[in-house]
Protein backbone atom coordinates (compact mmCIF):
# COMPACT_ATOMS: atom_id res chain seq x y z
CA UNK A 1 0.00 0.00 0.00
CA UNK A 2 0.99 3.42 -0.67
CA UNK A 3 2.21 5.39 2.77
CA UNK A 4 -0.43 8.01 2.31
CA UNK A 5 -3.00 5.74 0.96
CA UNK A 6 -6.90 7.62 1.61
CA UNK A 7 -4.78 10.63 3.49
CA UNK A 8 -6.64 14.08 3.07
CA UNK A 9 -4.17 16.79 2.97
CA UNK A 10 -4.25 20.47 2.37
CA UNK A 11 -0.51 22.23 0.72
CA UNK A 12 -0.76 25.81 0.91
CA UNK A 13 1.55 27.54 -1.64
CA UNK A 14 1.03 24.42 -4.42
CA UNK A 15 0.31 26.71 -7.65
CA UNK A 16 4.16 26.23 -8.73
CA UNK A 17 7.37 25.11 -7.08
CA UNK A 18 8.23 23.23 -4.02
CA UNK A 19 4.32 23.81 -2.71
CA UNK A 20 3.77 21.87 -6.28
CA UNK A 21 6.42 19.39 -6.17
CA UNK A 22 4.67 18.48 -2.36
CA UNK A 23 1.56 18.05 -3.51
CA UNK A 24 2.46 15.90 -6.50
CA UNK A 25 4.39 13.28 -4.86
CA UNK A 26 1.44 13.28 -2.15
CA UNK A 27 -0.68 12.44 -4.54
CA UNK A 28 1.25 9.63 -6.21
CA UNK A 29 1.68 8.30 -2.22
CA UNK A 30 -1.56 8.04 -2.06
CA UNK A 31 -3.25 11.00 -0.63
CA UNK A 32 -6.61 13.20 -1.50
CA UNK A 33 -4.86 16.75 -2.17
CA UNK A 34 -6.22 19.55 -1.88
CA UNK A 35 -3.62 21.95 -3.97
CA UNK A 36 -3.96 25.71 -2.34
CA UNK A 37 -2.51 28.81 -3.47
CA UNK A 38 -3.56 32.69 -4.70
CA UNK A 39 -2.43 31.59 -7.81
CA UNK A 40 -4.68 29.35 -10.42
CA UNK A 41 -4.23 26.02 -9.46
CA UNK A 42 -5.56 24.06 -12.20
CA UNK A 43 -2.23 23.03 -13.96
CA UNK A 44 -1.09 21.22 -10.59
CA UNK A 45 -4.50 19.64 -10.06
CA UNK A 46 -4.62 18.33 -13.73
CA UNK A 47 -1.03 16.89 -13.63
CA UNK A 48 -2.24 14.15 -10.61
CA UNK A 49 -5.51 13.52 -12.37
CA UNK A 50 -3.44 12.49 -15.35
CA UNK A 51 -1.22 10.65 -12.92
CA UNK A 52 -4.01 8.59 -11.84
CA UNK A 53 -4.32 10.89 -8.32
CA UNK A 54 -6.80 12.88 -6.64
CA UNK A 55 -6.61 16.13 -6.19
CA UNK A 56 -9.17 19.42 -6.39
CA UNK A 57 -8.10 23.15 -6.48
CA UNK A 58 -8.77 25.87 -3.82
CA UNK A 59 -7.76 29.38 -4.47
CA UNK A 60 -6.99 30.86 -1.08
CA UNK A 61 -5.48 33.89 0.66
CA UNK A 62 -3.98 32.30 4.14
CA UNK A 63 -4.06 35.75 5.76
CA UNK A 64 -7.95 35.83 4.78
CA UNK A 65 -10.33 33.76 7.26
CA UNK A 66 -13.19 33.78 5.36
CA UNK A 67 -11.40 32.34 2.29
CA UNK A 68 -9.64 29.58 4.22
CA UNK A 69 -13.15 28.76 6.12
CA UNK A 70 -14.58 28.04 2.31
CA UNK A 71 -11.33 26.24 1.86
CA UNK A 72 -12.03 23.67 4.52
CA UNK A 73 -15.71 23.59 3.60
CA UNK A 74 -14.85 22.65 0.30
CA UNK A 75 -12.57 19.74 1.43
CA UNK A 76 -14.71 18.43 3.91
CA UNK A 77 -17.82 17.99 1.40
CA UNK A 78 -15.10 16.62 -1.34
CA UNK A 79 -13.24 14.27 0.43
CA UNK A 80 -13.84 14.66 4.36
CA UNK A 81 -12.12 15.92 7.57
CA UNK A 82 -8.86 17.20 6.92
CA UNK A 83 -5.46 15.11 8.25
CA UNK A 84 -2.52 16.48 6.63
CA UNK A 85 -1.49 20.19 6.37
CA UNK A 86 1.63 21.56 4.91
CA UNK A 87 2.29 25.52 5.84
CA UNK A 88 4.12 26.27 2.70
CA UNK A 89 2.77 29.71 1.50
CA UNK A 90 4.99 32.03 2.05
CA UNK A 91 7.07 35.32 0.58
CA UNK A 92 10.34 34.32 -0.87
CA UNK A 93 11.40 34.59 -4.16
CA UNK A 94 9.88 38.33 -4.90
CA UNK A 95 11.99 39.43 -2.06
CA UNK A 96 14.83 41.28 -3.21
CA UNK A 97 18.28 41.66 -1.37
CA UNK A 98 18.81 45.09 0.55
CA UNK A 99 20.60 45.68 4.16
CA UNK A 100 17.93 45.72 6.99
CA UNK A 101 18.45 49.47 7.48
CA UNK A 102 16.70 49.82 3.33
CA UNK A 103 13.86 47.15 4.08
CA UNK A 104 10.68 49.41 5.21
CA UNK A 105 8.14 48.73 8.10
CA UNK A 106 5.51 48.44 5.43
CA UNK A 107 7.62 45.69 3.70
CA UNK A 108 8.44 43.90 7.13
CA UNK A 109 4.90 43.81 8.01
CA UNK A 110 3.79 42.17 4.45
CA UNK A 111 6.16 39.69 4.55
CA UNK A 112 4.84 38.64 8.26
CA UNK A 113 1.78 38.31 7.53
CA UNK A 114 2.27 35.59 5.14
CA UNK A 115 5.22 34.16 6.31
CA UNK A 116 4.32 33.99 10.18
CA UNK A 117 0.46 35.21 10.49
CA UNK A 118 -0.46 32.74 7.71
CA UNK A 119 0.34 29.53 8.53
CA UNK A 120 -1.27 30.59 12.15
CA UNK A 121 -4.35 31.03 10.60
CA UNK A 122 -4.31 27.94 8.11
CA UNK A 123 -3.79 26.05 11.46
CA UNK A 124 -6.55 27.75 13.55
CA UNK A 125 -8.67 27.19 10.57
CA UNK A 126 -8.00 23.36 9.83
CA UNK A 127 -7.07 22.01 13.55
CA UNK A 128 -11.05 21.94 14.05
CA UNK A 129 -11.31 19.31 11.20
CA UNK A 130 -8.30 17.59 12.38
CA UNK A 131 -10.20 17.18 16.15
CA UNK A 132 -13.48 15.49 14.24
CA UNK A 133 -10.46 13.04 12.20
CA UNK A 134 -9.44 12.32 15.61
CA UNK A 135 -5.64 13.11 14.59
CA UNK A 136 -3.54 14.92 12.76
CA UNK A 137 -0.30 16.09 10.86
CA UNK A 138 1.00 19.81 10.39
CA UNK A 139 4.19 20.27 8.38
CA UNK A 140 5.66 24.16 8.95
CA UNK A 141 8.42 25.07 6.75
CA UNK A 142 11.46 26.81 7.98
CA UNK A 143 14.49 28.08 6.03
CA UNK A 144 18.42 27.12 6.89
CA UNK A 145 18.42 31.02 6.60
CA UNK A 146 17.78 31.26 10.18
CA UNK A 147 20.14 28.89 11.22
CA UNK A 148 23.01 30.67 10.07
CA UNK A 149 21.36 34.39 10.00
CA UNK A 150 21.42 34.84 6.53
CA UNK A 151 22.35 38.80 5.71
CA UNK A 152 20.41 40.77 3.43
CA UNK A 153 16.93 39.76 3.90
CA UNK A 154 16.42 40.07 8.11
CA UNK A 155 12.34 39.99 7.50
CA UNK A 156 12.81 36.56 5.55
CA UNK A 157 15.22 34.94 7.79
CA UNK A 158 12.96 36.43 11.29
CA UNK A 159 9.76 35.33 9.77
CA UNK A 160 11.51 31.68 9.35
CA UNK A 161 12.89 31.47 12.96
CA UNK A 162 9.18 32.37 14.11
CA UNK A 163 8.06 29.95 12.35
CA UNK A 164 10.08 27.03 14.22
CA UNK A 165 8.63 29.08 17.66
CA UNK A 166 5.28 28.16 16.51
CA UNK A 167 5.98 24.81 16.19
CA UNK A 168 6.54 24.16 19.36
CA UNK A 169 4.34 26.17 20.39
CA UNK A 170 1.52 24.79 18.65
CA UNK A 171 2.88 21.07 19.50
CA UNK A 172 2.73 21.74 23.02
CA UNK A 173 -1.21 22.44 22.53
CA UNK A 174 -2.18 20.11 20.51
CA UNK A 175 -0.64 16.91 21.75
CA UNK A 176 -3.45 15.77 23.68
CA UNK A 177 -5.60 15.99 20.72
CA UNK A 178 -3.20 13.22 18.79
CA UNK A 179 -2.10 16.30 16.33
CA UNK A 180 1.27 16.44 15.61
CA UNK A 181 3.18 19.05 14.37
CA UNK A 182 7.05 19.06 13.16
CA UNK A 183 9.04 21.62 10.98
CA UNK A 184 11.09 21.33 7.57
CA UNK A 185 14.27 23.69 7.90
CA UNK A 186 14.93 23.74 4.27
CA UNK A 187 18.28 24.36 2.46
CA UNK A 188 18.64 26.74 -0.65
CA UNK A 189 16.35 24.63 -3.51
CA UNK A 190 16.58 25.36 -7.39
CA UNK A 191 13.12 25.87 -7.49
CA UNK A 192 11.73 28.06 -10.52
CA UNK A 193 11.78 30.79 -8.90
CA UNK A 194 14.77 30.60 -7.60
CA UNK A 195 16.66 30.11 -10.76
CA UNK A 196 14.87 32.91 -12.26
CA UNK A 197 15.81 35.20 -9.15
CA UNK A 198 18.58 37.75 -10.58
CA UNK A 199 20.14 38.08 -7.24
CA UNK A 200 20.22 34.39 -6.01
CA UNK A 201 23.25 33.21 -7.64
CA UNK A 202 24.97 35.92 -5.22
CA UNK A 203 23.97 32.38 -2.94
CA UNK A 204 23.55 29.71 -4.68
CA UNK A 205 27.33 29.24 -5.37
CA UNK A 206 28.54 29.48 -1.49
CA UNK A 207 25.68 27.23 -0.25
CA UNK A 208 27.04 24.44 -2.83
CA UNK A 209 30.31 25.13 -1.35
CA UNK A 210 29.34 24.47 2.08
CA UNK A 211 27.26 21.02 1.54
CA UNK A 212 28.90 17.94 2.10
CA UNK A 213 26.19 16.90 -0.41
CA UNK A 214 27.82 18.39 -3.47
CA UNK A 215 25.13 19.17 -5.88
CA UNK A 216 22.24 21.59 -6.05
CA UNK A 217 19.00 20.59 -3.55
CA UNK A 218 15.86 19.86 -5.57
CA UNK A 219 12.10 19.73 -4.99
CA UNK A 220 12.59 16.35 -4.87
CA UNK A 221 15.19 16.48 -2.29
CA UNK A 222 12.64 17.08 0.23
CA UNK A 223 9.72 14.53 -0.61
CA UNK A 224 10.99 11.82 1.96
CA UNK A 225 11.19 13.79 4.98
CA UNK A 226 7.31 15.02 4.00
CA UNK A 227 6.13 11.75 3.43
CA UNK A 228 7.88 10.63 6.96
CA UNK A 229 6.53 13.39 8.75
CA UNK A 230 2.95 13.12 7.43
CA UNK A 231 2.38 9.16 8.08
CA UNK A 232 1.98 7.19 10.90
CA UNK A 233 5.81 6.42 10.66
CA UNK A 234 6.59 9.78 12.78
CA UNK A 235 4.08 9.13 15.38
CA UNK A 236 5.85 10.13 18.40
CA UNK A 237 7.53 12.71 16.54
CA UNK A 238 6.21 16.35 17.53
CA UNK A 239 7.22 20.22 18.22
CA UNK A 240 11.27 18.86 16.08
CA UNK A 241 12.68 20.84 13.17
CA UNK A 242 14.47 18.54 10.82
CA UNK A 243 17.13 20.12 8.83
CA UNK A 244 17.23 19.14 5.04
CA UNK A 245 19.87 20.67 2.87
CA UNK A 246 22.67 18.47 2.02
CA UNK A 247 24.61 18.90 4.94
CA UNK A 248 25.69 22.54 4.45
CA UNK A 249 24.73 22.97 8.21
CA UNK A 250 25.32 19.96 10.18
CA UNK A 251 25.05 20.88 13.93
Amino acid sequence: MKRLEGKIAVITGAAQGIGAAYALGMAAEGAKVVVSDIADTSDIVEQIKTAGGSAIGCQADVTDNESLAALVAEAESTYGPIEILINNAAIFTTIKLKPFTEISEDEWDALMRVNVRGPFQCAKAIVPSMRKNGRGKIINISSGTFLRGAPMFCHYVSSKGAIIGQTRALAAELGADNIFVNCIIVGLTESEGVKNHEQMSKITGPTLQARIIKRSMLPEDLLGTVYHLASEDSDFITGQSINVDGGALNY
